[in-house]
């Protein structure tokens, strides 16, 4: 008796504990929860760009942040283990759904509910009360003749002494729920194909490893590495004009996996329109699909949401960068030593070993742009002008510790004036700064590369000094000749100085004064420097056989403001030399995304049927009308009620004009009927 009071009592929890989770499983609440976690995803992985490489993450959201959004797996949503966990479970929640509801559901809409009772039809709403002269049958012939009319099934039944006319229309709305759930579904399994299960569970097993080195593509190991026979990916490659390549790269995490092509991709030629602006307007490549199973290769052109579908491939066209421009370069040295420019050869990532006075260092080539299209004010309105080639390097010494910098070409209008820009930061993350080289006369930089030389020449500097100082001091009284060799001293000591540091330098000498004698010794030391170096500048115009007897012209006389400036700054440069760029060849890269997503379809069949499950949702009314018929006394009673789901205005007006017409034509050929209507 007890081992059966067991048994039944554990029936009855296994089966409770079973209709329990069920419930859960299929409950509404649960499914809105999912889906709003879902939608608050879809927005993370909108806001935050997906897939780039972890550097520019830790950039834009600092270290503590980063580390926030790894663990979170924010920089990959859509294939995060969490994301495809609930899309997971949104499926399993769905389909229980489905499977409590549909049987009913279906039932429902084959059924026309004919044992209904008459106690509950003068509850409704809905409904009238008819008396007819005329016989049963006419009234139920008539009654079902004019559903039929408006477009609902009919069935009729006697039970007893009555009649029952029982109508629906509009069934079709069940089926709208049920094709909304299973879209939901169909949409969720179409993003789970999609979305590299198998390369998560591979991942977790070991089998593949993300390679996080900048190597060449045929050094990366078969760990690293993906077959034709993956089914699904997302990846992206830089291919320069007339180039070929077979591989695309799939970001993961802080790495990337190499995945095989079945062909190969030539890029023919990219091509490129801006705006005014400097905003790209549109670009397009022209590319040839390279495969052992055609004939002859696939020639076919792409453009922004205008891709290549090839064996089930996407190539879509989604950036454009530089392929390795071959550049041509002027190295200026900015150590005053008077050295003749060094030519140099290179190309856009490539690296390049130069020898400076500062010892061995590494030029890397990062990027090359023809135009450079900024905003710029003239005459009190904002315009934009182009400020034509600039190439971006780095300068890496023998420790690793590099400086990057942004050179342009050609001289830059500023203030009516031309300079040449060069930009440099200490870090992506910081702005850069730049520094303005004055043009000379001639538009290059020659003149003020010899007074920076003049500058650094202490000979030269003494002897100019020694010069002005007796030509200035030639007519005053009272100054012996260690005087005025105290004065050549400071003079050469502040163009030294300044020479090393910059102004800066300057200031530093007067650091132990009080703050006042500080200011009034530092104006003084300015004064003598600016007299030295107009006198050094005087020289620099000499030598290109300038006549300065009358005095400087204006635009020269700004220059020597602008040089100062200039030569104040190189200090913070950072570089012993100024590069130039002389010329180039330029090559252009199309950036590919090539993706392979069988789930593709999957999903778009779910959105159809959802589209379907919408509209017949929301704009398909299920309508249930029953009218009952009841022979009394030698007439015959009618009771019409009804029932709709959606839009009950609508079913109100058309449910008066059934009361109407039913009462026309059961009441109007026969004297003494009435009609009751509640």
């Amino acid at each position: 008796m007890n081992s059966t009071d067991v048994d039944v009592g554990s029936t009855r929890r296994r089966r409770t504990v079973g209709s329990v989770l069920l419930e859960f499983l299929g409950s509404m609440n649960l499914a809105i929860t999912l889906l709003v976690a879902i939608a608050i995803a879809s927005v993370v992985g909108t806001v935050l760009r997906q897939n780039e490489p972890y550097q520019n993450y830790i950039i834009k959201v600092g270290p503590f942040w980063f580390e926030v959004f790894k663990t979170l797996g924010l920089y990959d949503v859509y294939s995060a283990g969490w994301f495809l966990f609930i899309l997971t479970f949104l499926v399993v929640s769905t389909s229980v759904c489905i499977y409590r509801h549909a049987p009913q559901m279906l039932r429902d809409m084959r059924s026309f509910r004919l044992n209904v009772q008459e106690k509950s039809l003068r509850a409704f709403h809905h409904r009238a009360e008819i008396v007819s002269a005329q016989p049963a049958p006419v009234v139920a012939a008539a009654a079902e003749q004019y559903l039929m009319a408006n477009g609902y099934r009919v069935r009729r039944q006697e039970q007893g002494g009555h009649v029952i006319v029982a109508a629906m229309r509009g069934a079709a709305n069940r089926l709208g729920y049920l094709f909304a759930h299973a879209a939901i579904v169909i949409i969720c399994v179409g993003g789970l194909v999609d979305g590299n299960v198998p390369l998560k569970f591979a991942e977790l097993a070991g089998k593949i490893r993300a390679e996080t080195r900048n190597i060449p593509v045929s050094q990366v190991p078969p760990i690293s590495r993906l077959g034709t026979e993956n089914r699904s990916f997302r990846g992206s490659i830089s291919i320069p004009e007339g180039s070929t390549a077979n591989v695309v790269f799939i970001g993961l995490r802080d790495g990337y996996l190499v995945q095989q092509l079945p062909f190969s991709v030539e890029v023919k030629d990219f091509r490129v329109d801006y705006y005014p602006t400097g905003q790209p307007k549109s670009f397009e490549t022209d590319l040839v699909i390279h495969d052992k199973e055609l004939a002859q290769p696939l020639e076919r052109r792409i453009a922004v949401n205008h891709p290549l579908v090839y064996k089930g491939y996407s190539i879509y066209q989604s950036s454009f960068g530089d392929g390795g421009t071959k550049l041509e370069m002027r190295a200026w040295p900015l150590n005053g030593s008077g050295q003749a420019a060094v030519e140099l050869d290179g190309a856009v990532f490539e690296k390049l070993s130069v020898q400076t006075p500062a010892g061995p260092m590494t030029l890397e080539f990062t990027d090359f742009r023809m135009f450079n299209i900024n905003p710029v004010e003239e005459n009190g309105e904002q315009t934009h002008r182009n400020f034509g080639p600039s190439f971006t390097f780095k300068l890496r010494n023998a420790a690793g510790e590099a400086l990057e910098y942004v050179n342009y070409m050609t001289p830059v209008l500023q203030e009516g004036r031309l300079f040449y820009l060069s930009g440099m930061r200490g870090s992506p993350a910081e702005p850069y700064r730049y520094m303005y080289i004055p043009a000379d006369p001639q538009g290059g930089l020659e003149r003020f590369l010899r007074f920076n030389a003049l500058i650094h020449d202490g000979e030269k500097v003494r002897e100019i000094a020694d010069r002005t100082v007796r030509e200035t001091m030639a007519d005053v009284e009272g100054v012996d000749a260690a005087m005025q060799q105290g004065i050549i001293d400071s003079m050469q000591r502040l163009v030294a100085l300044f020479g090393q540091g910059g102004f800066e330098a300057i200031v530093e000498q007067t650091a132990g004064l009080p703050d006042d004698r500080r200011m009034e010794v530092t104006s003084a030391y300015m004064k003598v420097l600016q007299n030295i170096l107009g006198a050094l500048y005087i020289e620099v115009l000499r030598t290109e056989g300038l006549d300065v007897a009358a005095g400087v012209s204006d635009a020269d006389s700004q220059f020597f403001d602008d040089a100062i400036n200039a030569l104040g700054a190189l200090k913070l440069y950072g570089s012993p030399f100024f590069l130039q760029l002389t010329g180039f060849q330029q090559v252009e890269a199309s950036g590919l995304q090539i993706t392979k997503a069988p789930g593709k379809n999957v999903v778009y069949l779910g959105f159809a049927l959802l589209t379907v499950g919408v509209f017949l949702m929301f704009y398909v009314s299920h309508r249930r009308v029953w009218v009952w018929i009841t022979p009394k006394d030698g007439e015959t009673e009618l009771l019409l009620a009804g029932t709709s789901n959606r839009d009950r205005l609508t079913f109100e007006r058309d449910f008066a004009a059934m009361q109407t017409a039913f009462a026309a034509r059961l009441t109007a050929t026969v004297p003494g009927a009435t009609e009751k209507i509640s």
